[in-house]
Order: C-alpha cells, then structure tokens, then sequence
C-alpha cells in the first residue's frame, strides 16, 4: 500500500481547542508522510501556522447549521473529491459531517468521522442530527469515555460494516515542554498580570461558559480564604467569554461580592500557553459535565504542573489519581477548596515529584506522534478494503 494517500479533513474553524489542534497536527504528519494533505474551513487563529507548502487549505462556511450553505458546502466539497481525487474524508464536526456523507455518496470514497463531544440530545431529532457521526466507514473515539458514550446512546447505529475505535488524543510534547519556554516570556507575563514571584499561583484555562465550573471555582476560592484562611494566592480565569456578557459579567460580580479582587485575574487570551502553564504552581478544570478528553489536564501534565480536575469524563483517564494530578467531587467546592489547600501545603519536592509523574505519563499515552500513527494506519486499512 502506498503512503501516498490524499486525506481532505473537514472542520468547522480552525481554534486552539482539541479537535482543531488535532485536524492541524495530523495535516502536517500526512504532509511528512508523503501523503497529500488538505482542510476545508472556514477560517481560525491557527491557520497563519499552517505551512502551505505541506497542506493546502480551502475557505468554505462548513461552521455554518443553514441547510443551504450546507447544501452549497456539499457540492463544492463532493467537486473538491473529484478534482482533487481525495481518497479519504475526515469530519470533525456534525455540520461539515453532513455535507462529507453527502458528497461521499455521491463520490463514494472512504469517510471517517472524529466523535469529539458526548453531543447530548434531548429529542430524538437532535439524536438524529447527532447520527451523522455514526454514519462512516470509521468512527474514531478520542477517550474510552466518548467510547462507552457512543455505545449507551447509539448502540442502534452500531454494526459490523462500520468501524468504531478509540485513538486518544495527542498534544505535541515538544511544545508543551517546560524545558523549551523562555523565561523571559514567564516574567513577562507574571509582570503584565501582576503576579509576584512569592505568590501561589493557580491556572484556571477554558472558554467563559457555565459548564466548565468558573463559578464553582469562585466558590472554592472564597472557601480557600474563609475556611483555610489561605489569602497568598493568585487565581487566573483564562478564556474568553465569546459574547457570553451576562455570564462575565456574574463572575465578575462573584469576585467582589467574595471580595477577591486581590486574588482573581481574568485574561481572555494568551497565544502561548505553555508559558502560562509555566508561570501557574497547579492547573485546574474544574467542568461540570464530562469533558470528552480533557485537553487541559493533559497539556498540564506534559508542563510538569500539578493538575486537579473533576472526577468525571475523559480527566479520569488521563490523570492518575494521586500521582499524576488529582481529582476532586465533581461540582463541589468544598472538595475542590480542600484539594487546593493540601496542594498549597505541599513541600516543592513533593510537587516537583508530581510533575515529573505527569510528564511521564504524558509520554507514554498522549504523545501526537502516537495519536497521528494510530490514524495513518486506520487510513491505510480502510483503502485496502474494497469499494
């Protein structure tokens, strides 16, 4: 079998978030491999690192739930399939899905979809909807938690002509790596945000939106100060609130009302996370609903920093528990408040210990080498089976 396979990877926009930095990673892998790599998008802060002259990229509105842009996106997707003579297609994402399945009927090549969310459904046309991701020739699962999803939710959709396995996702580790950050870059940051160096310093990441916890985490932060009586910390809410005001604007008033001004930090953004990570003494997650994979813990793990996440979804397979990082009750403060009160406590050997435990087992599991391996290999298995 050849390796010179042509893959076109559809995703609604590429952004920071897994599944984008994954479609991006495995591009550039193809490209290396000798393959002919391409993606359809409609635009994203990570295409000015796309190298053009290993993967070509194409602008449509495939972020777009209109049924007549998705019809458009369709027919330029299936014309891009017959010009370009792609042999795989790759979804990412529900409403790109569609137009891929469509086109692939029509030019009936070989379709795989990425199962990056749990999806949650309360209709049956909204689990309808969510079908489409079943409807390839291969299903790919980024955690055993998505895994036992499909197969709760789906199980109808399930049969042996149609593949579904799991292929954890990867971080690139030499760019997460503590070792390559300029120190320079760290003192600036902790400069910008007025973070002393004498200070504990906790790193909440994530988009502003309820389920990922910022008001629980407020919550616990006030604990951290009225049961614990800790005040020597500096907490940074990094994530933009993407036209969420209303609830911006409630953890904003959180954080007076819980007079932790001096304590709180919000930054909507930073290009370089692993300088943040650097700058941070522990990570945490604080979702409440399951995180598909749980991008943060890993990242972290892979900076060697402490992480505390909450004790479901994708976090329980990529932390070990006491070792690596530690899980906390989900959507409980006062677990969460603890949790941060013993880490706080900890000697810097005991964290140092923690982090190295991390990194380790970032290597082992969650290298993108390995995630870009596994898919290259189920691609060149799908082309060897017939039409």
């Amino acid at each position: 079998m050849s390796s010179k396979i042509k893959v076109l990877q559809v995703i609604p926009r590429l952004g920071y978030g897994g599944a984008e930095t994954g479609c991006y990673d495995l591009a550039h892998y193809l490209a290396e491999k000798g393959c002919k790599s391409y993606i359809v998008t409609s635009g994203g802060p990570l295409l000015k690192f796309i190298r053009k002259n290993k993967v070509k990229v194409f602008r449509l509105p495939v972020h777009s739930k209109n049924p007549i842009l998705m019809i458009i996106n369709m027919f330029i997707i299936s014309f891009l399939i017959l010009f370009l003579n792609i042999d795989i297609i790759h979804a990412r994402s529900r409403a790109p899905a569609w137009s891929c399945w469509i086109s692939n009927l029509i030019t009936r090549r070989k379709f795989v979809t990425t199962f990056h969310g749990t999806y949650n459904f309360k209709s049956k046309i909204k689990k309808f909807y969510n079908s489409i991701m079943l409807r390839s020739d291969l299903t790919i699962a980024g955690s055993n938690f998505i895994f036992d999803h499909i197969n709760s939710n789906y199980n109808e959709l399930l049969n042996n002509k149609k593949k579904l396995l799991v292929i954890f996702r990867g971080i690139n580790i030499d760019y997460y790596n503590k070792s390559n950050v300029e120190v320079e870059k760290v003192k600036k940051f902790d400069s910008a945000l007025s973070l002393p160096t004498d200070v504990f310093k906790i790193l909440l990441p994530g988009r502003l939106t309820r389920w990922k916890g910022q008001e629980m985490f407020i919550d616990s932060l006030n604990l951290l100060k009225t049961k614990y009586y800790k005040i020597n910390f500096k907490a940074v809410i990094l994530g933009s609130h993407q036209g969420r005001t209303v609830y911006f604007k409630k953890l904003l008033s959180m954080v007076e009302q819980y007079r932790l001004k001096d304590n709180v930090v919000f930054l909507s953004m930073h290009d370089e996370m692993p300088v943040a990570y650097y700058s941070s003494d522990v990570v945490v997650s604080s979702s409440i609903e399951p995180e598909a994979f749980g991008r943060v813990a890993v990242e972290a793990q892979a900076m060697k920093k402490p992480i505390l996440a909450s004790d479901l979804g994708g976090s329980k397979e990529t932390i070990i528990n006491g070792k690596s990082g530690f899980l906390f009750k989900n959507g409980n403060p006062e677990s969460l408040a603890e949790n941060l009160n013993n880490i706080i406590e900890m000697d810097k050997d005991k964290l140092q210990s923690i982090g190295n435990e991390g990194r380790k087992n970032i290597k082992i599991k969650f290298d993108v080498e390995k995630m870009c391996q596994s898919t290259f290999a189920e691609y060149q298995k799908l082309l060897k089976q017939k039409k």
